[in-house]
C-alpha cells in the first residue's frame, strides 16, 4: 500500500506540473511528455492486469475499459483527460485496495491478540520460547496485566481475566485452578500457572482467525449475482461504446472526434468498480465488526439469511437455561426452614446427583452448617437416607414416600410443580417435615431477549426433550410463543423441517453439541457457548463465543443494517452511473467528472458507508 501511495503522489505532481505547463505556460510538448509519464506510472498495473486477464483468461475486464478510455483520448488530442483518466482509476482502485487491506488488517489484528512468546517454565528456570516451540503439557506463567499465550488448564493461582477480545463480554472472569483460559485474554491482577493444553496452531484465537478468513472469501448470493452481471456487463458496455463512436458518424455524418470523445467517456462512466465492491466491502466490514464482538459469521450468505428469519427455535437445556439446577423454595412443616435445608444438604452432600448438587449449593450459599450423617443409603431411582442425631432422616421423590401423611398439603407440591419445578420431598419416619424446588436456573438474559424478539415480530419456539409440565412453566415463564416438549434429537430434527415447510426461514439456536443436527437442517444455526466447545465451532452457521443470548438482537441488527447499506451501495451505484451516463450524449459529462465523481469519488463513498458498520454495537 505504500508503494501505491508514492506512485499516487508522484503521479499527482505529474499531472499537476502537466497541466500549468500547458494551459497557463502554454508549453505544449513538455505537458504532453509529462501527461504520458503520468499515464505510464497510473497505468503500469493497469495494463498489465487487462492484458493479462484479455490473454490468459479470455476476460474482457474494467481494466481493458480504462485502458482503452486513456489510448483513446491520447489518440484524439485529449492527453490531459487520459492521464487523469489512468491516474484516478488508479486512485480508485488503491482505495480498493484500502478496503481489502483493511479487512486483512483486521484479522492480523485478531491473530496479534496472542503474544509472540510465552514464559516456559524449564528445568526449575522461567524461560521465554517462541510459541511454536511450546508443547502440549508444558507450564506456562502469566503475571499480571499480560497476554496469556496459548490455551490451558490454571494449575496455580487465582485472578480475574479480561475475555472480552474473545467473547466480547465487558465483566472480567474469575479464573481458579482447574478453570480453562484462552490465548488472547488478558491476566488481570493475579499470578497464574497454567498447564498448556493446545498448540499455538490449535488455540480457540487460531480457529477463530480461520473461520473469519474463510467467511470473508464466501461469497453471498448477492455477491454472486454481480460476479455473474459483471462478466456480461463489460462486454455489452464495450459493444456499446463501439456503436457511439460509429453510428453518429458513418449513419447520420456526425463528427468522429466528437462522438469517440462520447464513447470514451461512457466507457469510464459505466465501469462497475463501486457496484462491483459495494456488496463484499459491506459483508466484510459486516463479519469483521461482529467477530470483534464476540459473535462469528461464517460466510456472508448467513449475513442475508438472518435477515429473513422470522423463527427462532430454541433449545431449552444450556441455551434458554443454564444447564443447572438450583434451588429455588424450601417450604417446612413443622420445622424452621434452616432446619429442613440442613438436614436435606448434609443427605444429599453424600450423593452425586445433580438436585444434590443443587440442594448443596443452597445451603452453602445460605451458610447453612451441614452436619454428620450416620448410616447413610441411597434407595435406587428414589432417594437417599440417613441418621442424623440418631433421627432417621429421608430425602428423595414422591415414591420415597409410601403414602403422604393425612393433612399434607399436596396442592403445595402440586402448584411447584406446575410451575415446572422438581420437588424433593424431606422427611421423617412416616411424615413429610419439608419440601424443597429444584429448576434449571433460566439465564439472567433470557426473558430479555425473548420480549426482544417478540417487538420484532418475530415467533419463537422452545423445543425440549423435557415433559409437558415443565416445558409449559418454562414457555410460559420466559413468554415464548410456541413449544414442543418430550422431543428426541431426531424429533427436533423433524421439527425443524415443519418450521421450514410452514415459515420458509428458520433459525436453531442450541449448544452445538447434542442438537447438531437440528442446527445443521435449519436455514441457520446458531450456536452458543462456544468458548468452552469445539464442537460448537464446527456444527453451526453462526457462533456466539459465549453464554450471553443477547447478541441475538444485536446479530439482527446487524444483518438488517449491513443488507440496508448494500441496498444503499448498490442503488447508489446505479443511479449515479445511470445518470451520468445519460449525460454523455448532451456533453454533459467529460472524462475528468467521470472518472473523478462517477468512479473514483463513488468507490469512496462505498467504502466509507460500509465502514459506518462497525458502529453497531451489543446492548449491554
Amino acid at each position: 500500500m505504500k508503494k501505491r501511495v508514492t506512485f499516487i503522489i508522484f503521479s499527482a505532481i505529474l499531472l499537476s506540473v502537466g497541466l500549468i505547463f500547458k494551459f497557463i505556460l502554454k508549453w505544449e510538448l513538455p505537458a504532453e511528455l509529462l501527461f504520458l509519464a503520468t499515464a505510464v506510472i497510473s497505468g503500469y498495473s493497469i495494463v498489465r492486469e487487462g492484458l493479462f486477464l484479455l490473454i490468459f483468461r479470455k476476460r474482457l475486464s474494467i481494466d481493458l475499459l480504462i485502458m482503452m478510455a486513456a489510448v483513446g483520448s491520447f489518440f484524439i488530442g485529449h492527453e490531459e483527460e487520459g492521464a487523469a483518466v489512468i491516474f484516478l482509476f488508479y486512485v480508485a482502485e488503491s482505495l480498493e485496495g484500502y478496503a481489502a487491506e483493511r479487512a486483512r488488517r483486521s484479522i492480523e489484528s485478531l491473530m496479534k491478540l496472542a503474544p509472540e512468546v510465552a514464559t516456559v517454565k524449564r528445568g526449575g528456570e522461567e524461560v521465554e520460547v517462541p510459541l511454536s516451540e511450546v508443547n502440549v503439557n508444558d507450564v506456562i506463567v502469566v503475571r499480571p496485566g499480560e497476554k496469556i499465550p496459548l490455551d490451558g488448564r490454571v494449575i496455580r493461582g487465582v485472578s480475574t481475566v479480561n475475555q472480552a477480545p474473545i467473547t466480547g463480554e465487558s465483566m472480567p472472569v474469575t479464573k481458579q485452578v482447574d478453570d480453562l483460559v484462552y490465548a488472547g485474554t488478558i491476566n488481570n491482577d493475579g499470578f497464574l500457572e497454567v498447564r498448556v493444553t493446545k498448540r499455538s496452531d490449535e488455540t480457540l484465537l487460531s480457529k477463530i482467525v480461520k473461520l473469519v478468513e474463510e467467511a470473508q472469501r464466501m461469497k453471498s448470493p448477492t455477491e454472486k449475482f454481480i460476479d455473474r452481471f459483471s462478466k456480461y456487463y463489460t462486454p455489452s458496455v464495450m459493444l456499446l461504446a463501439f456503436g457511439v463512436a460509429i453510428i453518429p458518424t458513418f449513419v447520420f455524418g456526425q463528427p468522429f472526434n466528437e462522438w469517440l470523445y462520447k464513447a470514451l467517456v461512457l466507457l469510464v462512466v459505466s465501469c462497475p468498480c463501486a457496484l462491483a465492491i459495494s456488496t463484499p466491502v459491506a459483508m466484510v466490514s459486516g463479519i469483521t465488526s461482529a467477530a470483534r464482538n464476540g459473535v462469528l459469521i461464517k460466510g456472508s450468505a448467513y449475513v442475508e439469511e438472518v435477515n429473513k428469519v422470522n423463527v427462532f427455535a430454541f433449545d431449552k437445556t444450556g441455551t434458554l437455561t443454564e444447564g443447572r439446577l438450583e434451588a429455588t423454595d424450601i417450604v417446612s412443616f413443622g420445622h424452621s426452614r434452616g432446619e429442613i435445608l440442613s438436614i436435606a444438604a448434609s443427605l444429599e452432600a453424600l450423593s452425586e446427583h445433580p438436585i444434590a448438587r443443587a440442594v448443596v449449593e443452597k445451603a452453602k450459599g445460605e451458610g447453612v452448617e451441614l452436619r454428620m450423617v450416620d448410616d447413610f443409603r441411597a434407595i435406587a431411582g428414589k432417594g437417599v437416607t440417613g441418621k442424623i442425631d440418631g433421627q432417621r432422616y429421608y430425602v428423595g421423590n414422591r415414591r420415597l414416600f409410601k403414602e403422604l401423611p393425612a393433612g399434607f398439603p399436596r396442592e403445595k407440591a402440586w402448584k411447584l410443580g406446575n410451575e415446572g419445578k422438581t420437588v424433593v420431598f424431606v422427611g421423617e419416619e412416616g411424615e413429610v417435615i419439608g419440601l424443597i424446588a429444584v429448576m434449571d436456573k433460566i439465564r439472567d438474559t433470557t426473558i430479555e431477549t425473548m420480549n426482544e424478539l417478540r417487538r420484532r415480530k418475530i415467533k419463537t419456539v422452545m423445543i425440549t426433550g423435557d415433559n409437558e409440565r415443565t416445558a409449559k412453566a418454562i414457555a410460559d415463564r420466559i413468554g415464548i410463543t410456541e413449544y414442543r416438549a418430550e422431543l428426541l434429537p431426531e424429533d427436533k430434527v423433524n421439527m425443524i423441517k415443519e418450521l421450514l415447510k410452514k415459515y420458509k426461514h428458520v433459525a436453531m439456536v442450541g449448544d452445538g453439541v447434542n442438537d447438531a443436527p437440528a442446527l445443521a437442517r435449519a436455514s441457520v444455526g446458531i450456536a452458543m457457548g462456544a468458548i468452552g466447545s469445539e464442537v460448537s465451532l464446527e456444527s453451526a452457521d453462526i457462533v456466539l463465543m459465549q453464554d450471553d443470548l443477547s447478541k441475538l438482537p444485536y446479530l439482527i441488527e446487524l444483518s438488517k443494517k449491513t443488507l440496508e447499506i448494500v441496498k444503499e451501495n448498490v442503488l447508489a451505484s446505479i443511479l449515479i452511473k445511470g445518470s451520468f451516463a445519460v449525460l454523455v450524449f448532451p456533453g454533459l459529462i467529460t472524462l475528468w467528472l467521470a472518472v473523478a465523481a462517477g468512479d473514483m469519488g463513488l468507490s469512496l463513498a462505498v467504502i466509507l458507508n460500509s465502514m459506518r458498520l462497525s458502529l453497531i454495537k451489543p446492548q449491554t
